[in-house]
């Protein structure tokens, strides 16, 4: 019988959970409790299946269409955001609506609608299809094209090229953007685009930790829905010359045959994958010979949201 692998492992600090996140859950667990079950939310509050299995038996139905909420229903938009035509239709059936969009998407929004009211034609640097870049494309009155790296730059046709502006989706890091914002400046010197300031602060955060992570670990482990951007983009970042990164949904997919010998393992987390996972991944890899368990240093993260005052509003009301 061959011997257990020695394991030690580190832990990234910041990981998981990011406070949009945290606010988005709450305002469904609110939800729950106000109004008691079924609550309707439209998409996926955050994109990990356990965090909408787990409101799913509490109470929560999630649709992917208006259509399928009863008429003055209460009802939530996922974190990602929505498309101004889905507020409508949402308003036009009387639907009870509590926003949980992140409050950096609704900036990303604002930033938007703006300059096409100033009659740019915007430009959105995300991942054509992802809930929250259909749902800021779905904001803006105007023209708007989607670019993810520098060939859509370099291909992208528009008719006036004096009068443009950018946004990005808020779950890119600084890094992940900078390559195609030098492009656009370069290929369009007058564009405009906003401050760094709407990109997601947990994002970098796990990255740049991921990154000093990465160089001191044979393994990376990443926690997360294989849905998530940012946990796939977590396990990009984390993939070095002298580190292998797998994405893991939850300690199940942990493989034992990823550790041979005396391995070091990172592990960390996407922004919507809660901590009991990562516990969980801790508890299987205890069970295949684990030595040490470390955590880095790093500054915890003090950035929270406050509810809708509608939901708090009527949380008074019921108390």
């Amino acid at each position: 019988m061959s011997e257990k692998p020695t394991l030690d492992i580190v832990l990234a600090q910041p990981r998981g959970f990011c406070a949009g996140v945290v606010r988005a859950i709450e305002i469904v667990e609110r939800a729950l409790e106000v109004y008691g079950p079924p609550v309707y939310v439209l998409h996926e509050i955050v994109h990990n299946q356990h965090v909408v299995q787990d409101l799913r038996a509490r109470g929560a139905i999630f649709v992917e269409r208006l259509e399928e909420v009863p008429a003055k229903a209460p009802t939530i938009f996922s974190a990602h955001g929505v498309a101004t035509a889905l507020v409508d239709e949402a308003a036009a059936r009387e639907l009870d609506v509590i926003d949980a969009t992140c409050p950096l998407v609704t900036k990303v929004h604002y930033q938007a609608q703006r300059y096409s009211l100033q009659n740019y034609t915007v430009i959105i640097i995300g991942h054509p299809g992802h809930p929250e870049v259909e749902g800021t494309r779905g904001r803006i009155p105007g023209p708007v094209y989607v670019v993810s790296d520098t060939n859509d730059v370099a291909n992208l046709q528009v008719a006036d090229d004096a009068n443009l502006a950018y946004v990005t989706q808020t779950t890119l890091s600084v890094d992940d953007t900078k390559d195609v914002i030098a492009a656009l400046r370069a290929r369009f010197p007058r564009i405009q685009g906003p401050d760094l300031s709407g990109i997601c602060y947990a994002t970098q955060n796990r990255q740049n930790a991921v990154r000093q992570l990465s160089g001191q670990v044979d393994i990376l482990l990443v926690v997360g829905a294989r849905n998530s951007s940012n946990s796939n983009r977590l396990r990009e970042v984390g993939e070095q010359p002298n580190t292998k990164a797998y994405l893991v949904q939850d300690a199940s997919e942990v493989d034992p045959a990823w550790f041979q010998g005396s391995v070091r393992i990172g592990i960390t987390a996407g922004a919507s994958t809660p901590e009991v996972l990562v516990r969980g991944v801790l508890e299987r890899l205890a069970s295949l010979g684990v030595a040490s368990v470390a955590e880095l240093p790093a500054e915890p993260e003090t950035t929270t949201f406050r509810l809708p005052a509608t939901l708090l509003k009527k949380t008074r009301t019921a108390v």
